[in-house]
């Protein structure tokens, strides 16, 4: 970004519309005031806008709103279904881990047995060994 770019950047479609908008009130204003009409007639034209300003106003913040609950109401839905997935996906994980575990307490406690069980068959064939050389 060059120097001009910083000290002036380009406005947003937003802002550029804001400005033409103020703008357009600022002129009709001054169009107003400076028009050869007589006080009470002029005064009457800018209620006459004021209202007009004031009711588009109360019909925009009114969109604003509605567009705003619906937003909410949408973000509060995704919002709830991204929970129940992750929740859905915590549940299967840990079924998961729990099946695994119990696979290797089985394995475990099979291999104890078998271990046993070969111990005491080595206990026996040393015996018998022993009392073979011993006679």
């Amino acid at each position: 970004m060059n120097k001009a770019e910083e000290q002036y950047p380009v406005q947003t479609g937003s802002t550029f519309a804001k400005g033409i908008f103020i703008g357009g009130l600022l002129g009709a204003a001054a169009a107003l005031l400076f028009a050869p009409k007589p006080g009470r007639e002029l005064r009457g034209d800018l209620s006459e806008k004021v209202g007009i300003v004031t009711d588009r106003t109360k019909e925009v913040a009114t969109v604003v709103g509605d567009k705003a609950s619906e937003l909410a109401k949408t973000v509060s839905s995704k919002t709830s279904d991204i929970a129940k997935t992750v929740n859905q996906g915590r549940n299967d994980v840990m079924d998961s881990v729990r099946k695994a575990s119990a696979d290797v307490a089985n394995e475990a406690s099979r291999a104890s047995d078998e271990v046993a069980a070969a111990s005491v068959e080595a206990k026996e064939d040393a015996r018998k060994e022993l009392n073979s050389t011993s006679l």
